[in-house]
């Protein structure tokens, strides 16, 4: 098997399975225990959260221990806006407005969306250009007195492209307004520290860990109101029993990816641009979506105009190669990708989207190969199409 759909998720690695290992058998202590198994499991996680912290360049205070870049990203948008509505209101919830952007993952979108049908919240989706980016002038032209927060991807999940951080950053430190950003596909290629963002979150399995655990990593100057109340753990912003093993997991991840970041991200990217070059010329009905330039070092997504995305896969997967139209979440979905829409995408062909992306395994010799077999896959599917079209 060839994978190469590691923005949908990573193999565990051997180095965080030995060390979350533990944990899951005679270490298995409650860190909320007032005896000596429980304070065994409340060092533990404590040691967790500082190591997670050092990634970001924040205090282990500012550590939230989620189940994932879901629940992450539903904490930071409803409970940074509601949090900030009832501080402005002094108990009472004043006026609501988000900013964010419509190609954003959906769990950002949902959750502006639930704050809109329940709370009354005011939502602006700026536009982005044909290459996925926002501009910084449009944030600023869209804040206003009740802006509670600004949301915004860092890298997006589906293109790859990357957002402007630190000019939309300098916007919104100016005006005094809250940026949450989504950091779950930049993690291990793009720095997660000194981005002037508040809030960050990121997802386990993304990075080598296993599904179930995530972090929202939040500063504590901002208002959070929490979603899930009980008995008060993570500081009580987010109540139930803490998963020591996943923190330990998402620890050792976070430690390797940071460490091997500049290195994979600049070898990775080289590869990247020798197999999108290769595509582009090999297959003519091939277009690169995204910004050519400013784009994770481990994605590359094409549509293939007359083609099926679907049909591609599964010529791709005959050949031994793991690949998907898109994100993972949106699997099984017959409408055409919201993020390719956004873009000006037609929903024709942004139904013939394919999305490669790399793991830091990704090596030379890898990018031809990969490039080879998707020019036969695709040489198989426009076949096909002609046979169809020239009838009986």
């Amino acid at each position: 098997m060839f994978y190469l759909d590691h923005a949908a998720t990573t193999p565990v690695r051997p180095e965080v399975r030995e060390a979350m290992l533990p944990f899951l058998g005679e270490r298995f202590g409650n860190p909320s225990s007032h005896h000596t198994v429980g304070e065994a499991a409340a060092s533990v996680l404590s040691d967790a959260r500082r190591r997670v912290a050092a990634v970001f360049g924040m205090r282990p205070a500012d550590i939230v221990f989620t189940s994932g870049g879901t629940e992450a990203d539903n904490l930071a948008v409803k409970g940074i806006t509601i949090g900030t509505a009832l501080l402005r209101g002094r108990g009472r919830s004043a006026p609501m407005h988000v900013i964010t952007t419509p190609i954003e993952h959906e769990a950002v979108l949902a959750s502006c969306g639930y704050l809109e049908r329940v709370h009354g919240a005011s939502i602006t989706r700026l536009p982005v250009d044909a290459t996925g980016l926002v501009a910084p002038a449009d944030i600023a032209a869209a804040l206003r007195p009740e802006t509670a927060l600004v949301s915004i991807g860092y890298a997006n999940n589906e293109v790859g492209t990357v957002q402007d951080l630190g000019a939309i950053a300098a916007v919104t430190r100016a005006a005094g307004v809250a940026l949450h950003v989504d950091a779950v596909q930049a993690a291990g290629w793009l720095p997660l520290a000194d981005t002037g963002a508040d809030a960050m979150s990121v997802a386990g399995h993304k990075i080598g860990a296993p599904p179930g655990i995530g972090v929202l990593a939040i500063r504590g100057r901002v208002p959070l109101e929490p979603l899930l109340h009980g008995g008060g753990q993570e500081r009580e912003r987010r109540s139930g029993t803490e998963n020591v093993a996943g923190a330990v997991a998402i620890a050792t991840a976070l430690e390797i990816a940071e460490r091997e970041r500049l290195a994979a991200a600049a070898r990775v990217g080289a590869l990247r641009d020798r197999f999108t070059a290769r595509v582009l010329a090999l297959v003519p009905s091939s277009q690169l979506t995204g910004h050519p330039v400013r784009r994770l070092p481990s994605l590359a997504s094409f549509t293939f105009a007359g083609t099926s995305g679907e049909s591609v896969l599964l010529e791709l997967e005959r050949r031994g190669v793991v690949s998907s139209s898109g994100s993972a979440c949106a699997a099984g979905s017959d409408e055409p990708s919201h993020v390719l829409l956004a873009l000006g995408i037609t929903p024709e062909l942004a139904q013939t989207a394919v999305r490669f992306s790399f793991g830091h395994d990704f090596g030379a010799g890898d990018e031809e190969r990969a490039a080879a077999l998707l020019d036969a896959a695709a040489d198989a599917v426009a076949a096909s199409v002609t046979a169809i079209r020239s009838g009986p």
